[in-house]
């Protein structure tokens, strides 16, 4: 079984910002793939400053012509001197190193030009593992000694949470320290899920923490 079919567009005006769920990258049984906007969504990020993406400026459109190859202008170019160590760093096997959809879901499309996030909606499958961030920092305000690489972490589903049904608290010695980032959550709700394993496996700090990086595995 494949670790995930959707990929979820995710928006926000800017760091510390709420996260707008705006659209679907789906790949289909045939193999093909389609884009389609949630247009709700799109209207709350709206008031938030947004408009479209810009290739796919039409809300009311599928979109199932190149929409992969779109994308992954995003992805880091094959040819840069640098590349293996991105790949390192995302844990991406050689042979899924030319799937651009596997890349899109793993390493998340992520441009410092830009708000948008590809964050895929993964499965309960043998030998899963992919990188989330930790999200709510801006609020909690880390000192720099709370984590380091290594540091095996507990996770808490709040599905009362007024803000996201879906949510997953990230937990150090019972202490809350952040929260999955939306879509990343929903595979904490899944059967299986108590299996799962959260270790830190990047961070950057300066006085505070600013950045945390994830490994979840199985």
């Amino acid at each position: 079984m494949k670790e995930f079919d959707q990929i979820y567009l995710s928006w926000r005006k800017g760091q510390g910002s709420r996260r707008h769920i705006i659209g679907l990258l789906s790949q289909l049984a045939d193999g093909r793939f389609v884009f389609n906007y949630d247009k709700a969504q799109v209207e709350k990020a709206a008031e938030d400053g947004f408009t479209t993406y810009t290739e796919f400026s039409d809300l009311n459109k599928q979109y199932n012509s190149n929409v992969v190859d779109v994308f992954a202008q995003r992805l880091i170019k094959a040819e840069r001197p640098d590349v293996q160590n991105f790949y390192r760093f995302w844990e991406i096997e050689p042979e899924y190193q030319d799937n651009k959809f596997y890349l899109l879901g793993h390493t998340q499309g992520l441009l410092p030009t830009d708000n948008f996030e590809f964050l895929a909606d993964y499965k309960i499958v043998e030998g899963l593992h992919f990188l989330t961030e930790l999200a709510g920092l801006s609020n909690l305000q880390l000192p720099s000694s709370a984590l380091k690489i290594g540091d095996v972490l507990q996770f808490k589903t709040e599905p009362t949470n007024q803000y996201d049904p879906e949510a997953v608290m990230v937990l150090k010695d019972n202490e809350l320290i952040g929260y999955i980032k939306k879509v990343h959550s929903k595979i904490f709700y899944k059967a299986g899920a108590e299996k799962l394993k959260l270790t830190v496996k990047a961070v950057d700090k300066n006085g505070i923490i600013k950045r945390v990086f994830l490994k979840v595995s199985l």
